[in-house]
């Protein structure tokens, strides 16, 4: 008889919940190879995510991962919340990566860590101890299961976007710019966009694809209707998206 595959046809829902699950992690199961014996070693990282999508962690020199990863770049990264009820039944995604470590003289450093610690703020501590790294995973392949009947294989393809360094090097201002000045309109991307309660949400990070809010620990992820190609479409899409939430909140 021949083999029947649980795997479904990767789709554009599958694809776009694959990059939620990644854009709005905090955490993450990291497993990597002990440099000793070569056994699986599995950690819990804090988890951002550099302008493409690619997952970037902040580990310490002391810890075992790291010795691991120098000796062996090859690792998997798990990512999903498991909420309420069976663990099973909510999403996640297994990332099969190869990791590279971004030093203080990296030319990302700055863009990596602005990120992470936007993402992540009470990791500013660490960020600037000495023996604080980070490290930036370059995806090879995925396992995405969204639920029961819902598997995919992916490439690394279905996760990255634009890593253009132009639209990259316009997302800090914005994202300051937002927060300080509209703070307001982030309020309404919240409501209107995330269907999110009213509260003092903050734009954490702004790619080609998409943005992401954050309240405390709560991070919701807001797909543009396409994606950016010059940076001036960041400010436009961002000053239509701030118009249409208005109008659709009645505010």
């Amino acid at each position: 008889m021949p083999e029947t595959s649980v795997l479904q046809p990767t789709d554009a829902d599958a694809v776009r919940l694959a990059k939620t699950l990644l854009r709005t992690a905090r955490h993450g199961a990291l497993s990597c190879l002990d440099p000793a014996n070569g056994a699986p070693l599995v950690s819990r990282v804090g988890v951002s995510t550099d302008f493409d999508g690619a997952p970037v962690l902040l580990i310490s020199g002391l810890a075992a991962h790291t010795a691991a990863l120098a000796g062996d770049p090859r690792c998997a990264l798990l990512l999903g919340d498991p909420g309420k009820g069976d663990p099973l039944a909510h999403p996640r995604i297994s990332i099969a990566a190869l990791a590279t470590t971004i030093g203080p003289d990296h030319p990302d450093h700055a863009r990596i860590t602005a990120r992470y610690l936007s993402h992540q703020p009470k990791a500013k501590l660490y960020a600037e101890l000495s023996d604080f790294r980070f490290v930036r995973l370059e995806p090879q392949s995925a396992s995405l299961n969204g639920g029961f009947g819902r598997a995919y294989a992916l490439g690394a393809g279905d996760l990255l976007s634009s890593s253009d360094p132009a639209l990259a090097a316009a997302e800090a201002h914005a994202v300051e710019h937002m927060n300080e000045d509209h703070f307001d309109a982030v309020d309404r991307y919240a409501r209107h966009y995330a269907k999110a309660p009213a509260d003092n949400w903050e734009l954490a990070g702004i790619d080609a694809e998409g943005f992401d809010i954050i309240l405390g620990d709560d991070t919701r992820r807001i797909f543009f209707d396409a994606p950016l190609a010059v940076p001036e479409d960041m400010h436009i899409t961002l000053v239509q998206m701030a118009r249409a939430a208005r109008q659709a909140l009645g505010d």
